[in-house]
């Protein structure tokens, strides 16, 4: 009496669950993240109906909180100091953008004396950063 026994083939197809699995932890993962990278200097903005346009170059954002410490991007800095690291920045780049951030509660004038640090700096292009309604 003969047994027949089945050969046994292997199966040449791929299995992707462990794959799609990979790919949804990583996912989970970037989007509770993705949040936490774009966070900077806590500053209450003023509010605006008008909308930016995207602009291709990544602008240099200086920013004055509610005490009236000046940051650049995200580093603290002195008057003298902003002066120095905008003429370094217009070397680099003649036509970058600055975007000052102000906190509403600030007095007018504090703003417009940042202003006054960034054309001694010998930038033209200046704009007020306000959150939409």
């Amino acid at each position: 009496m003969k047994k027949n026994y089945h050969s046994r083939k292997s199966i040449s197809e791929i299995n992707v669950t462990p794959f799609v699995d990979v790919m949804l932890v990583l996912l989970i993962i970037f989007m509770v993240t993705a949040p936490l990278l774009t966070a900077g200097i806590k500053i209450n903005l003023p509010e605006s109906a008008s909308v930016l346009k995207n602009e291709k170059n990544d602008p240099v954002t200086v920013s004055m909180n509610s005490k009236g410490e000046i940051y650049i991007q995200k580093k603290k800095i002195s008057p003298d100091g902003l002066i120095k690291k905008l003429i370094a920045l217009k070397g680099q780049n003649k036509d970058l953008k600055i975007y000052i951030k102000g906190d509403k509660n600030l007095n007018y004038g504090k703003i417009m004396d940042l202003m006054s640090f960034i054309n001694k700096s010998g930038f033209k292009k200046v704009a007020l950063v306000t959150k939409l309604k």
